[in-house]
């Protein structure tokens, strides 16, 4: 016979697993929408871009192309934020997806500047500033739903498994982009990959966040913490005051450090490799992928070493680990310019698990660092808006570059980044043993003392 108690341990433990599973399916349906302009656009940007501009000017028109997004995403966060702190997470995170799953086809159909002249990428960069909102509604809502399931012996592994969502959605993108050329080949504004091979990855990623939104309606739960407490409230304002101001500062310049290093590997290294080392686009591409790959098993690692240790210890180790070590495998890779291929990869793979790793513990430490009230709100917005001062990093690297050669400013953002992380770490308190359910207890009891 089996007990009513029995019976609601099978289903809890079947929630966990689709909240889980929505969480890291959410998120890398989210970072390939991001990469989608980055990537699969690349080769054909001229179908959006006049043919008279100069590179500069291409250059820039593509940067506001991807910041559209990045701008987006902490206004996403703001207001599904609240959103799944009043109304429930689930909701929020139907309501994002299906958002940028509709816009990113939407995109897939656009025509281009011999259609509309310069309103073709003035709609691009509108629409990537409006799906830049709804992405960030998505991971707001979905990691915290999927934490708060989550016990908190495993919290560290699962959240480290949903942020291999992150490198793996490069990889998907980057294939998608490969084989693609190959069918359909770029070269003049009339080539085949320009006129339409482009799309199929936009009209891909709207399918996979439709098919995304299918699952997570049939699938998964609102949460139960979220449930218990009721919602309602006023996350944002409770955000802002208090035990949560100082959390949100603390969370806010760990995720600076966090951002500001990532964009040295993500952002620069890129860039690098082309200009230091002479390598073309499918080179570039290859030791992304074969690096990303090894640094989405390295999340892993790293999260569920964070909960045999604790959260605050590896974070400041870590820092320690990619301001040094990073740091001085970089300047090896720009010192040698190795010609070798598979050296050039060993090195970047080396740098992106130095630096990057770190990443697998983002979504479980930010949604230990908030009570249920205002968790998603906590959560999007210390994510979100940590990116804002680490997007300018060209901007640092211009003023580097007046005491050193542009190549090099990259090393000393790199450190830069790594003792904010290791300041943020230290500021904060080991998170791996809450209870969150204690802690919203703890929260209610000391309301009447904060009036």
């Amino acid at each position: 016979m089996t007990s009513a108690a029995g019976t609601t341990t099978v289903e809890h433990e079947h929630a966990r697993k689709h909240a889980q599973r929505g969480a890291f399916f959410g998120f890398f349906v989210d970072m390939f929408d991001i990469y989608l302009p980055i990537i699969a656009l690349a080769p054909a940007i001229g179908y959006f871009i006049s043919a008279d501009l100069s590179p500069s000017a291409t250059a820039i028109v593509t940067g506001m192309i991807f910041a559209a997004t990045l701008v987006g995403r902490p206004l996403g966060a703001l207001i599904f934020g609240r959103y799944a702190d009043t109304k429930g997470r689930k909701n929020a995170t139907v309501v994002a997806v299906s958002g940028f799953g509709i816009l990113t086809v939407v995109v897939g159909l656009l025509p281009g500047y011999e259609t509309w002249g310069i309103a073709s990428v003035v709609v691009f960069v509108l629409l990537r500033f409006v799906i830049g909102i709804f992405v960030g509604g998505e991971y707001t809502a979905a990691s915290p739903l999927a934490m708060e399931y989550s016990p908190k012996e495993k919290r560290g592994l699962n959240g480290g498994l949903i942020m291999t969502g992150f490198p793996l959605a490069y990889v998907a993108v980057a294939l998608i982009t490969l084989i693609m050329l190959q069918v359909a080949p770029a070269g003049s504004p009339d080539s085949a990959y320009v006129q339409w091979g482009w799309r199929i990855p936009f009209f891909l990623g709207g399918a996979l966040a439709l098919a995304f939104v299918v699952y997570y309606l049939r699938s998964v739960r609102e949460s139960e913490l979220f449930e218990g407490s009721g919602g309602g409230g006023t996350p944002v304002k409770d955000l802002f005051t208090g035990q949560n101001r100082r959390n949100f500062v603390q969370v806010f310049i760990l995720m600076t450090g966090f951002w500001l290093t990532l964009n040295c590997v993500t952002a620069i290294l890129p860039g690098l490799l082309a200009s230091e080392l002479g390598l073309v686009g499918t080179e570039i591409t290859t030791t992304l992928i074969v690096a990303y790959l090894v640094v989405a098993v390295c999340y892993v690692i790293a999260a569920v070493v964070s909960q045999r240790i604790g959260r605050r210890p590896f974070l400041m180790v870590w820092g320690g680990v990619a301001g040094i070590g990073g740091t001085a495998v970089y300047a090896v890779l720009l010192a040698m310019r190795p010609d070798n291929l598979f050296v050039v990869i060993f090195l970047v793979t080396v740098i992106a698990v130095l630096v990057v790793s770190v990443w697998g513990l983002t979504t479980v430490y930010i949604n230990e660092r908030f009570q249920t009230g205002v968790r998603a709100t906590g959560f999007g917005l210390g994510y979100s808006l940590a990116v804002v001062i680490p997007s300018f990093y060209a901007f640092y690297q211009s003023w580097l570059s007046a005491v050193m050669p542009f190549e090099w400013t990259v090393l000393p953002l790199l450190v830069i980044g790594a003792v904010f992380i290791t300041v943020g770490a230290a500021m904060g308190p080991e998170t791996k043993d809450v209870d969150f359910a204690a802690s919203d207890r703890q929260a209610v009891e000391a309301q009447p003392a904060t009036r």
